[in-house]
């Protein structure tokens, strides 16, 4: 009966902790960033303190040289980068069209057509429907990003309220954590400071190391295909950085666009479409084996199946909001469960000794 008080009292708490989420999500945005912020600046302001600065104004220095180079990275890149997206945006529909003209030549279009078993028209149609496709689902899952509230309130909340909330959680931030671990009951509270060391080690695992991770390639990418002379390069390099902080999805679409840009920039010089491909295959196997095991490493628990769902999930369900909450909810969401199956694993329901025990008595 004790065991099921507590299985119900914590299902009632996550219940009603989704629930004030989904509620406020409208205006949780800087207070989820600030909190993500404070947990990513905090071993900064750590250091800062064990060399002497007071734990004040370590905080305020942390947040004053984050600002610093936010802004001076967004003088420099952002009238850049907003530029070269409304252009690509125009260029989209004339860059397919190039792409349709050069694979459907009357080359191409016999051996097309037994392979596709269609018409050359009906092939067109069916690559106007896959654009249009991708396109209606690209505004759909946008808008559910922008759906949580006014865009310019939210921006503007996010500029003014960010930096406050995380100087005050960077100032307070152990003895909050002191004060949350009181508050344990004292019979669980080794399992419990075991089960958040884990989700610890795993949020910091993933999240600092992703994040230098996603920097060093977005620089390599930007550089890479500006360098080359590929239209867009430094936007399809940015756009790339951003989205590796998803398994597999940032490099693949960026291999894609870019490979549909360059085929329809250089061909038939296709030694400069060899060259993009060549990028993204290098810029792949540095990720894959030397950026992630040494930034990220492979014990942070976060399968990359289960981290896409959940950010995809709570991505729809909460807009931004959800894409800042949805790796720390995976990753303690994992934590838990691997801590409930080694239970199980342990407990007479699995191993059955008590019913044999029993037997044996009887």
């Amino acid at each position: 009966m004790n065991l099921q008080r507590q299985v119900l009292f914590w299902i009632g708490a996550f219940i009603v902790f989704v629930l004030c989420v989904w509620l406020l999500s409208a205006i949780l945005l800087p207070f989820v960033a600030g909190i993500v912020l404070a947990y990513f600046l905090n071993p900064l302001a750590d250091a800062l303190e064990k060399r002497g600065v007071n734990r004040a104004v370590a905080a305020f220095l942390v947040i004053a040289a984050f600002i610093l180079i936010f802004v001076i990275l967004a003088i420099i890149f952002f009238p850049l980068l907003v530029t070269q997206l409304f252009a690509f945006v125009q260029q989209v529909p004339s860059y397919i069209g190039q792409l349709q003209e050069r694979i459907l030549t009357p080359e191409n279009q016999e051996w097309l057509r037994r392979l596709l078993g269609s018409e050359p028209l009906d092939i067109r149609k069916s690559l106007g429907n896959f654009v249009g496709q991708g396109a209606a689902f690209a505004g759909t899952f946008l808008q559910g990003l922008l759906s949580g509230g006014a865009v310019l309130i939210s921006l503007f909340a996010l500029i003014a309220v960010t930096p406050i909330v995380t100087f005050y959680l960077l100032n307070d931030w152990h003895r909050l954590v002191n004060k949350v671990d009181s508050w344990v009951p004292r019979r669980h509270r080794d399992a419990v400071r075991g089960i958040a060391r884990e989700i610890d080690t795993t949020l910091a695992g993933f999240l600092r190391g992703q994040a230098l991770v996603t920097l060093t390639l977005g620089t390599y990418y930007a550089t890479a295909l500006t360098l080359i002379g590929l239209n867009f390069g430094l936007l399809i390099g940015f756009m790339v950085g951003i989205l590796s902080f998803i398994p597999y999805i940032g490099s693949t679409m960026g291999l894609l666009i870019a490979g549909g840009i360059a085929f329809a920039q250089f061909w038939p010089e296709w030694q400069w479409v060899a060259v993009v491909l060549a990028i993204f295959f290098s810029g792949q196997f540095f990720e894959n084996y030397i950026l992630q095991p040494k930034l990220v490493g492979g014990r942070v628990g976060l399968h990359p199946v289960w981290l896409i769902f959940a950010l995809f999930a709570f991505g729809y369900l909460l807009g931004f909001v959800g894409l800042l909450l949805a790796v720390p909810l995976a990753a303690a969401t994992g934590v838990l469960t691997r801590f409930a199956l080694r239970q199980y694993l342990a407990s007479p329901l699995y191993t059955g000794r008590a019913s044999r025990k029993r037997e044996r008595d009887d």
